[in-house]
């Protein structure tokens, strides 16, 4: 069984890995095999990358790519107008493009669980708006896309 930290480490590695392949043009078959070869259970440069689920972070990267086009079409919609994804800086649209993925195609995970996952992953980068964009953003798509979901939860939560 999967420890959820080591969920949350796949999660953080697969933004920095989709961060470096939007800057670099780097495949995802060379972004895979580097971050699993050098990055993810290691120190780099005094920075400690926690051990992390690797199915789970390959199914990450692999899905975003897959399915970039209909992820930004949805990030776009839930974005305010005049602020396409184009103009979001990379880390972030990295976070909503990740985050947007297991909404809409890991429906194993918890919506909520999502949201705060990358809202958790957001303030590891940033320390103003932008954690409150990226929930405000999942948060949004969630509604769109698991219909009810959110709702069920707060309303479950009352009866006791």
């Amino acid at each position: 069984m999967t420890k959820p930290a080591e969920r949350s480490a796949a999660r953080l590695a697969a933004v920095q890995a989709l961060y470096q392949m939007d800057i670099s043009g780097k495949s995802v078959i060379d972004a895979l095999a580097e971050f699993e070869a050098f990055w993810i259970g290691r120190e780099v440069e005094g920075i400690e990358f926690k051990p992390s689920d690797t199915n789970f972070f390959r199914s990450i990267l692999s899905g975003v790519v897959e399915n970039q086009r209909e992820i930004d079409v949805k990030i776009d919609r839930a974005l305010a107008a005049g602020w396409p994804l184009a103009r979001i800086e990379a880390v972030l649209r990295a976070i909503l493009r990740a985050g947007t993925f297991e909404l809409m195609y890991r429906k194993d995970v918890p919506a909520r669980v999502v949201i705060t996952e990358y809202v958790d992953v957001t303030q590891s980068f940033y320390d103003e708006d932008e954690p409150g964009l990226v929930n405000a953003v999942l948060d949004n798509l969630t509604r769109e896309v698991r219909a009810g979901e959110l709702e069920k939860k707060a309303a479950g939560q009352g009866k006791r």
